[in-house]
């Protein structure tokens, strides 16, 4: 997690970017969860002055459970908690594609689920996965390197569906955590402002009510879009708290 806000922070002194978390939702209560960050200006911007001549063109999907079971040896060598905690995230993959030529740069972390509460791990798995970035080490030898850390327990979300009724509960995980992690970003709030988070789901029946009034609506009335600071949403996870009701 430490990795991630060093380089969102570089990135966005420089440039803009964005993060736009998911959601297509079938009859049954399936679909498919994903968050991801564009970080194509910021490519382009390392392109112009030069900074990365390493930067080659690549297209690659890990799932986690396949690299958690080549590394399963090493794996039981971890603590208990060490060992929960990358089973919980397990059913999660990790989508990068970049391309020096085009400057295309996209992170991204998807689940498919049965039930939408499989996704609840879905930013512990984004804030794990920054070893799989470009320039990140895809060794599997620092699965464990968050148990010193607590900053991958900053942000949690809940979500939940029953009875045509979806949640999105956002929370602070570890409140002391997220202190020093606050104060370390005042210097640097100004330019943290210019981040945007979006949530875009998609449901198979039309949306009847939903919490946020500033929600945009599909001309279907079946995806709606809610949009806040990155960082208001750091400070405070309950600005994208979302309840939507569907239509019979």
């Amino acid at each position: 997690m430490k990795k991630i806000l060093i380089l969102l922070i570089g990135a966005v002194l420089l440039v803009s970017c964005q993060f736009k978390e998911t959601m297509v939702m079938n009859e049954d209560g399936s679909g498919r969860m994903s968050v991801a960050v564009d970080l194509t200006e910021l490519m382009a911007m390392s392109n112009e002055f030069g900074t990365d001549s390493t930067a080659t063109k690549q297209d690659t999907i890990i799932h986690l459970k396949d690299l958690f079971e080549e590394k399963k040896d090493s794996i039981s060598q971890l603590p208990q908690a060490e060992q929960d905690r990358l089973a919980k995230i397990a059913n999660f993959s990790v989508h990068t594609v970049m391309d020096p030529e085009t400057n295309e740069l996209m992170f991204d972390v998807f689940t498919n689920f049965k039930d939408v509460s499989e996704a609840n791990e879905l930013m512990a798995a984004f804030q794990e996965s920054d070893q799989f970035m470009p320039g990140g080490d895809e060794s599997g030898e620092a699965v464990d390197d968050n148990s010193s850390d607590p900053s991958y327990e900053l942000i949690g979300v809940n979500y939940s569906y029953k009875n045509k009724r979806f949640v999105r509960d956002a929370f602070i995980k570890d409140p002391e955590a997220h202190a020093v992690q606050m104060d370390s970003l005042v210097s640097v709030e100004a330019f943290l402002s210019s981040m945007v988070y979006t949530l875009s789901y998609t449901f198979p029946k039309k949306i009847k009510s939903a919490s946020a009034q500033d929600a945009k609506l599909s001309m279907d009335g079946k995806t709606i879009e809610l949009e806040r600071s990155f960082i208001d949403y750091f400070k405070n996870p309950d600005v994208l708290d979302l309840e939507v009701i569907l239509e019979d």
